[in-house]
């Protein structure tokens, strides 16, 4: 992650919290990638995001398959009394951990801990509400915006934490994501734990020349840029788009369910010409 002195950084890190892919994982062979080591090497990656310089922010959203929350800042924390602060630097200054890391730790494991213990919905699903998730890091990424005193610049970033199952349905959310992290110039990074995500090939930024020869890529670069049909939400190599909304459809409909555009129905077939007799 590239810094400049000049300017503050906003680090927004998205973490899909999908119980059944990291259920999934306590069953393999290699246990060394479990929801809570994640969680604590999330910690130190935060930390040091802080310690580059005392201007950069940071906020946490997990991605859960029911909702999706806010980990840091808490909605209350600026509700929170002097006496719950003092109660922080009370405990840190006994083990000499910064006050501020140890916010953050504390802050994490506690709404990663609820979150777990609230979620009683009892329903299983594969994915997680990702681009939700995404949405939610952009909303913040404005207010903080609108918040900055003297218009203060700063770069902003996005880093997806993805493990469980990509679903199609998100395609246009995810599309709608992508237009709008190019508008705020807001780069959006992913570390994908599994199998490769075909919606984020399509939004992630590579890194400057520089940083990207010191970098171990992938050796699959291939990229699948098909487009999700609006009507089953199937990836197509060939469809039909609507010349109104540009929506997309595997076969051909005579209404446009988007925009409720009609097209003509052109006869295929050609007409034969009469003989004029003499």
């Amino acid at each position: 992650m590239a810094y400049r002195s000049d300017e503050s950084s906003l680090l927004i890190v998205v973490l899909d919290t999908n119980p059944v892919w990291w259920g999934q994982q306590l069953s393999k062979p290699n246990r060394d990638l479990t929801f809570t080591n994640c969680i604590e090497e999330l910690l130190v990656f935060c930390n040091s995001h802080l310690m580059m310089d005392q201007r950069n922010k940071l906020c946490v959203i997990a991605a859960h398959p029911s909702k999706n929350k806010f980990l840091f800042p808490k909605s209350e924390l600026a509700d929170e009394t002097a006496s719950d602060d003092s109660e922080i630097m009370r405990q840190t200054k006994s083990d000499g951990q910064y006050e501020l890391f140890a916010k953050v730790s504390e802050t994490i494991r506690e709404e990663v801990k609820d979150l777990i213990f609230s979620d009683t919905s009892g329903e299983l699903h594969a994915d997680c509400m990702l681009s939700g998730a995404m949405s939610m890091a952009l909303c913040y990424i404005n207010r903080v915006e609108k918040e900055q005193l003297n218009k203060e610049s700063f770069s902003s970033r996005i880093l997806v934490i993805k493990g469980s199952e990509d679903h199609q349905s998100q395609y246009m959310n995810f599309m709608m994501v992508i237009f709008t992290a190019q508008k705020q110039n807001t780069i959006i990074d992913a570390c994908i734990l599994d199998q490769e995500s075909s919606l984020l090939q399509q939004c992630v930024f590579l890194p400057d020349a520089k940083i990207r020869k010191k970098m171990t890529l992938p050796t699959n670069v291939k990229i699948d840029y098909r487009a999700a049909c609006f009507c089953h939400r199937n990836l197509v190599d060939i469809g039909y788009v609507c010349s109104v909304c540009l929506s997309i459809y595997c076969s051909f409909t005579p209404i446009c369910t988007t925009c409720h555009a009609t097209f003509k129905i052109v006869d295929p077939r050609p007409i034969p010409k009469k003989k004029i007799k003499k």
